[in-house]
């Protein structure tokens, strides 16, 4: 039972893994957190056992047809029930002081955005937030007067180094990759990896496109689009290092030459928590690091060649306007055909390239025009891989 004063808070992906980390910290000190709205796409079971949990008031789910199951399995409970991408963006507005954003995809956007307009604070797990939709995702923030909090691990581990009252005196913002499974392995030899051992992630345990964007490094690439959204640093500044142990989670050196890192055990209830108690901190379950076991933490240079994702993410952020939308939603088509058995693994970057080349709309302006944007591009690229496979 929330305690008086308790923080109110929505989780949006309620059921996904940073969802279900997110309630996993709630759930170990009730009196803290007042639950306003729970949401998930389409799996009931999980959705109603957790609202029940929590006592959540709102539960929602973003397949239609699933709203009559998700009534049925919160009857005489109390809790109000929704379906659709409506029911979604409602429980965005409902007013709670904490909102988790974490729903995977486009999906994520009209919720993310209501969050924002709401003046609260968001804490930003879904990657197309700001990838597609960077610009007009901080301008909301700006003026609703919204604080933006990162989950990811490397964002997170930025924030907490990053001089916020003085960005000039910034020298270098490093984000650090762990290189995913096939990092030593050479180009040709990635030609013929299998969606079963891209899936592989050496240190952490994601979902399964989440992990081939880390085995290409599109991911990575992806977050320098993030980094350069949320942290007022020239796009010049930022750098990529890969560090397989994944201790450092990223770093910032200022213009003394300091830098400061934050480390910690892949855990991602260790972001989730610094942005859930923020600005205070709270204890969590995680594991500390033993430091004469680790014994060694190792860095090389990320090598564009074999990985160009690398360069594909860094020339989009550069170009702006519609570019980033157009390379996520070409990378997302591709990556579903991989993991389909219908593209190989070096046809990923291979299909965005030519979806880059094939289609430049003028800048995005609204919400609409990013998701439209996101649509044609979806198009351009399934063309793309037609072509290719032909």
């Amino acid at each position: 039972m929330a305690g008086a004063g308790a923080r109110s808070v929505t989780i949006l992906g309620a059921t996904g893994s940073i969802g279900a980390s997110t309630l996993d910290l709630i759930e170990r000190e009730p009196e803290r957190y007042d639950v306003v709205a729970l949401t998930a796409h389409r799996n009931v079971a999980e959705l109603a056992d957790a609202a029940r949990r929590t006592r959540a008031r709102f539960a929602a789910v973003a397949d239609v047809a699933c709203g009559p199951e998700l009534a049925d399995a919160l009857a005489g409970s109390g809790i109000a029930t929704g379906a659709g991408p409506e029911a979604l963006v409602e429980a965005a507005r409902m007013g709670a002081d904490w909102t988790m954003a974490a729903i995977v995809g486009c999906a994520g956007l009209a919720p993310t955005m209501a969050a924002l307009e709401g003046g609260r604070t968001v804490a930003l797990a879904n990657k197309e937030a700001l990838v597609s939709a960077g610009a007009l995702m901080t301008a909301a923030a700006r003026a609703h007067g919204a604080t933006l909090l990162p989950v990811d691990s490397e964002h997170n581990a930025i924030f907490q180094c990053f001089p916020h009252d003085a960005p000039e005196r910034v020298r270098r913002i490093l984000l650090t990759a762990s290189g995913g499974p096939f990092r030593t392995m050479d180009r040709e030899a990635m030609r013929g990896m299998t969606p079963a051992q891209a899936v592989k992630h050496p240190n952490w345990s994601m979902g399964t496109k989440i992990s081939v964007d880390s085995a290409t490094l599109m991911n990575k690439g992806l977050e320098l689009i993030e980094a350069a959204h949320l942290f007022p640093v020239p796009l010049d500044r930022f750098e990529i290092v890969v560090h397989p142990q994944s201790v450092i989670h990223s770093m910032v050196e200022t213009i003394d030459g300091s830098v400061l890192a934050q480390l910690g055990l892949p855990d991602m209830r260790v972001p989730i928590s610094y942005t859930l108690a923020w600005p205070e901190r709270m204890a969590t379950p995680c594991t500390g690091l033993d430091f004469a076991a680790l014994g060694r933490l190792d860095f090389e240079a990320p090598d564009p060649v074999r990985f160009p994702a690398l360069t594909l993410t860094r020339d989009a952020m550069a170009a702006g306007g519609a570019k980033p939308a157009i390379l996520n939603a070409a990378n997302e088509v591709a990556v579903a055909a991989f993991l389909e058995g219908r593209a190989g693994f070096l046809d990923i970057t291979e299909i965005v390239l030519k979806t880059l080349e094939r289609y430049d709309p003028p800048a995005p302006g609204t919400l609409n025009e990013v998701l439209g944007i996101d649509a044609r591009a979806r198009e351009v690229a399934r063309g793309a891989l037609e072509t290719m496979v032909a």
